[in-house]
């Protein structure tokens, strides 16, 4: 792995360089003849694996095309970002409570950073179907039949990562100011709290409920290392919701109450480096994975939830654990492509990879990978640090 601290030993300059060779990467992943869109990649080699329909994970990568043009000045980035925000429109009505992650970071992003109207009527479209699908008697719209977990749960089941859903309602109530977008968010972010949130703030992924009652018949984590455990990404995607959230609606006390909690707890859990195992409760061996992408979520989420503390010096405390943390990954977790791969590009700056993101250790896939959610979410952090995004400005 390639330190940077070998030759960038200024903070700042840390940051502003792993932003450009973020760009970079970009930059040199739009040159490869993609077959759809870049889910993980190789950081041996740089080559991604790529999903046709997006998956969950497809937004992703538009949003970095979006974050890339918004830090870069190039406007050929939001000219690819929009072409790929296109090819989600097929993913519009599907029956998956996911769509959140597609329309809201691949196109209410490009909405606010690029005005493009394009994206913005994709993710509204998103947001009146996924609205659409809420079931007020349990207060929450389902996973849905064509979900990505629907092979492993129940139709009565939800999960943390629906969270995502409540991003693109919030922010279409925004846009809109129809404030059933908003009463839905709220209500589907209050719900997951009420099935997910342990007492002492850690997180479960799902939970099973009565169709008629939405009693909770039982909680479980089916992607972590065993049923009880907190896996990272799901304490992660909790954090940075309630976050974000608590930045639209500061008056509501109980989603704060919710974000200071969740954010505590990783805190208070999360190893001496600030980098998460891919689950807290998996044996801390020499081999045991990290994750750098619910990492670099949850670094966003402590920088969004420090613009909204009442106390101050909390406030102060989250913003330096956050990026302490964005720049232990700067300095040893992003590492430059390699020579064969970086000489495609022509620019100063090498084009570099963040590494050591861990997507599904159960079934043994992209374990020590990029994944193209951290390079947002890393981003996205860079972004606020380097003063190139407002603070207090969600996404």
């Amino acid at each position: 792995m390639n330190s940077k601290s070998t030759y960038i030993n200024d903070e700042d300059r840390l940051f502003d360089h792993t932003v450009v060779s973020l760009t970079e990467r970009a930059r040199h992943t739009l040159k490869q003849p993609l077959k759809g869109f870049p889910h993980y990649a190789d950081t041996r080699t740089g080559e991604w694996t790529t999903t046709e329909d997006g998956f969950w994970t497809g937004g992703f990568w538009p949003g970095v095309l979006w974050l890339s043009g918004y830090f870069s000045g190039d406007s050929s980035f939001w000219q690819a970002a929009e072409e790929w925000a296109e090819r989600l429109e097929p993913r519009v009505d599907s029956d998956s409570v996911f769509r959140g992650f597609l329309f809201y970071f691949g196109c209410s992003v490009g909405a606010d950073l690029a005005g493009s109207k394009k994206a913005e009527t994709l993710a509204l479209d998103a947001a009146r179907s996924l609205c659409a699908t809420f079931r007020s008697n349990i207060g929450l719209m389902p996973l849905g039949t064509t979900a990505e977990e629907a092979h492993t749960v129940g139709e009565n089941e939800t999960n943390i990562d629906s969270l995502s859903a409540s991003l693109v309602l919030a922010w279409a109530a925004e846009k809109t100011g129809d404030d059933k977008f908003k009463d839905v968010a709220i209500r589907h972010a209050l719900t997951n709290a009420h099935f997910c949130v342990r007492e002492d703030g850690s997180v479960c992924q799902s939970a099973s409920f009565d169709s008629q009652t939405g009693k909770v018949i039982k909680t479980y984590t089916h992607k972590g290392f065993s049923a009880n455990s907190t896996w990272a990404r799901a304490q992660a995607w909790a954090m940075m919701s309630y976050a974000y959230l608590s930045v639209l609606y500061p008056e509501n006390r109980e989603i704060r109450d919710y974000a200071e909690k969740v954010c505590r707890w990783w805190t208070q859990n999360v190893p001496d480096d600030g980098v998460a195992y891919w689950d807290f409760d998996a044996p801390q061996e020499a081999d045991t994975p990290k994750d750098t992408s619910a990492t670099s979520i949850a670094c966003y989420a402590l920088l969004t939830l420090a613009t909204v503390l009442d106390d101050r010096q909390a406030a102060r405390v989250s913003q330096r654990k956050a990026r302490n943390t964005v720049k232990t990954l700067c300095r040893d977790y992003v590492a430059v492509v390699p020579r064969g791969q970086a000489e495609e590009t022509t620019g100063a700056i090498s084009p570099a990879v963040l590494t050591r993101g861990c997507f599904d250790p159960m079934r043994g896939v992209a374990t020590e990978h990029e994944l193209i959610w951290g390079d947002y979410f890393l981003l996205h952090c860079l972004g606020i640090l380097t003063g190139l995004l407002p603070t207090n400005k969600p996404g």
